[in-house]
């Protein structure tokens, strides 16, 4: 039988595309439990009736159309699996779409852990009976996103559920495929497959590109469902790791997040959780991807 840790650390549920990992570490894994429901089903609605307007221009405008609402309900959904194991995280609740700040429950086998992002600050709440090995007197993990992305050379699997928005703003006329239009909880949408080219993810910083080609490819397929609006209902990265080895057990970790965004213009007051009450681990956070980028690396040579 497998000795599951109870010491907790960071639920990195990136919903990012780059590296959309749930290292679920320290709450085991358990079989992949399918709802029997796709993430939308082929509707009676039509282009003209509900979906987006088409083509290449639509995807590009995603990203500005749904920040435009400002705030949304949200939903996550992502899968890992690594040889014969596999991991689930459900999260669910608001997002404020212009600065990223949210915050959600998320759910992970029986255990519960409820996460903020406030001003690129993430905090997470670990289960009630994993708190007693933090300091005394803190509740709550936090990771300053900005200084582990500065300490781990420029990439970062830990970032705000807005963040894979801006995938679709350098895309091509040929990176858009329209598969058609479907239902999403109720709303017709168009539903477009997309080929995001990773080299634009990080054009700016030439050692986190050549990091992602390595863990990706050359090629991130993004699919993206939009309203008649034009904005973001639902968005699924897959990603499976190209190279080296991934995880402990020495398989490939293949993972796929799906986000859904619901009402628009809810209230959204996220607020950083008490200084006195969380312990800043973004130190341990970075050194723990440096040793992973590390064992990537040696995998290759």
């Amino acid at each position: 039988m497998r000795t599951v840790s109870k010491r907790p650390r960071l639920l990195a549920v990136a919903a990012t595309g780059t590296l959309s990992l749930a290292f679920v570490t320290g709450c085991g894994g358990g079989e992949d439990q399918a709802s029997g429901k796709g993430p939308g089903k082929q509707g009676g609605a039509t282009a003209s009736q509900g979906g987006a307007a088409d083509g290449p221009q639509a995807v590009r405008a995603a990203h500005q159309k749904t920040t435009a609402a400002k705030t949304a309900k949200m939903t996550l959904l992502t899968r890992a699996r690594s040889g014969g194991n596999n991991a689930e995280v459900r999260g669910s609740g608001v997002v404020d779409l212009g600065n990223g700040s949210s915050e959600m429950v998320l759910l992970t086998g029986n255990q519960q852990i409820h996460q903020r992002t406030v001003d690129g600050v993430l905090y997470q709440q670990p289960p009630a009976a994993q708190r007693q090995q933090l300091p005394q007197g803190k509740s709550w993990l936090k990771v300053d996103l900005k200084k582990l992305t500065q300490q781990s050379g420029g990439s970062s699997q830990y970032e705000d559920p807005t963040s894979s928005f801006n995938y679709t703003k350098g895309i091509s006329d040929k990176d858009v495929t329209k598969v058609g239009t479907e239902t999403v909880d109720g709303t017709a949408t168009t539903h477009y497959k997309v080929s995001v080219d990773v080299a634009e993810l990080a054009k700016d910083n030439a050692q986190q590109a050549k990091q992602l080609r390595a863990q990706l490819g050359d090629r991130l397929p993004l699919d993206i469902w939009l309203d008649a609006q034009g904005r973001v209902r639902q968005e699924k990265i897959e990603v499976k790791p190209q190279g080296g080895k991934q995880g402990s057990s020495g398989a490939r970790t293949s993972v796929s997040t799906t986000l859904k965004f619901s009402d628009f213009g809810t209230d959204v007051n996220v607020t950083a959780p008490p200084a006195k009450d969380t312990v800043d681990i973004t130190d341990k956070a970075a050194k723990q991807g440096q040793k992973g980028q590390q064992g990537q690396q040696a995998t290759k040579s």
